[in-house]
């Protein structure tokens, strides 16, 4: 187990109190012990901190010094790991932790896996029981794909990767390195192009061929059971750094800036470009053919029909929860304000023609 001293090295932070004290994890401030590490980064927190037994706390400057002009006896024997962005710097070393007990993926090739034989496999990969893996595919190092995905045909992912059971990877798709996609989530499946052609006597909706492929960046993430589809002509492309939630819709020919985070159920259509480093709450949506400015923020629930070209505004859509009975009055209101505005247009029109 590592002492402060090494952790403080590690993630470039500034440490105050014993050097040598040992400790084994995380913890939040309830729950933390004297062997475990906890974080402060919201000043609302700041007594929960002082009456919390965690033996080290990741914490700014500010609220060190509110916690030491405490005169409690066991703030003065804690170690404090002073930072800049305290909630970053316990995400990092919330990752180192949890390697340490994260299970260990060996090299090699489970005997039930199906490879084509046009693949070569790095010895450094891991490929797990039931895989299937298509003619082409091109995989980096250390690259772990676990029970029962699929990587299709001609499709390249990069070192370090980590590709989670029950993945479909469709062909020719393209993953950056240190990626990780979890269970269930589906890469690289058809667009929804349909061209109508409708007459008074019948038709039918002519599918579109979908001949671009999928491209993800370096370092992204993306949740269980999302669906990024691929590209009608040209690529769906997901920027790196990217994080992607569980259940998220990406359309054909949608372009994902780098550092964007997308939460869960949000729909993105077809064509849309987003910038780099939004935010994007649960269950927003997007109309297709869009272009997203750098740094928005866009509320869960939200629909969003425009584009948006001012960088950094935040946008909300939603309207709060209420009684239904006063939502059903509210609604009847709605329902009648174009009726309103008439009469307004027609008093307005009324006076300005009296003498």
């Amino acid at each position: 187990m590592p002492t402060a001293v090494e952790l403080a090295e590690q993630f470039q932070v500034s440490l105050v109190g014993e050097a040598s004290l040992v400790f084994n994890g995380l913890a939040p401030l309830e729950h933390a012990k004297s062997n475990q590490i906890s974080f402060l980064s919201n000043p609302l927190y700041r007594h929960q901190a002082s009456d919390s037994a965690a033996g080290a706390l990741i914490l700014s400057q500010t609220d060190l010094e509110f916690l030491q002009s405490k005169s409690d006896a066991h703030l003065a024997g804690r170690v404090y790991f002073v930072s800049k962005n305290p909630y970053a710097t316990f995400a990092r070393m919330a990752q180192y932790f949890a390697k340490q007990s994260a299970p260990a993926y060996l090299p090699g090739i489970h005997p039930s896996a199906v490879i084509d034989p046009s693949v070569s496999i790095p010895s450094s990969c891991h490929i797990g029981p039931f895989v299937q893996i298509g003619p082409g595919v091109k995989l980096g190092e250390r690259v772990c794909i676990l029970g029962n995905a699929t990587v299709a045909r001609n499709s390249v992912i990069a070192s370090d990767t980590l590709i989670y059971p029950s993945v479909s990877i469709y062909g020719g798709t393209q993953i950056g390195e240190r990626c990780i996609i979890h269970s269930g989530a589906i890469i690289g499946a058809d667009g929804f192009g349909f061209a109508p052609d409708f007459s008074a006597t019948g038709g039918e909706w002519v599918k579109i061929p979908q001949t671009g492929n999928v491209v993800i960046g370096d370092d992204v993430e993306i949740g269980a059971s999302t669906t990024i589809d691929r590209g009608a002509m040209s690529d769906t492309v997901i920027g790196a750094g990217s994080k992607i939630d569980n259940q998220v819709q990406i359309a054909h020919n949608v372009i994902i800036g780098k550092c964007c985070v997308i939460a869960g159920c949000a729909a993105i259509s077809g064509s849309t470009k987003i910038g780099n480093f939004c935010i994007i709450g649960g269950a927003a949506n997007f109309a297709g053919h869009l272009t997203i400015a750098d740094r928005t923020t866009v509320s869960g629930n939200t629909s969003i029909i425009r584009s948006i070209n001012e960088p950094g505004q935040h946008y909300t859509g939603v309207y709060p929860s209420m009684l239904h009975a006063a939502w059903e009055k509210n609604a009847a209101i709605l329902r009648g304000l174009d009726k309103i505005r008439q009469r307004l247009r027609l008093l307005d029109k009324n006076k300005s023609s009296e003498p």
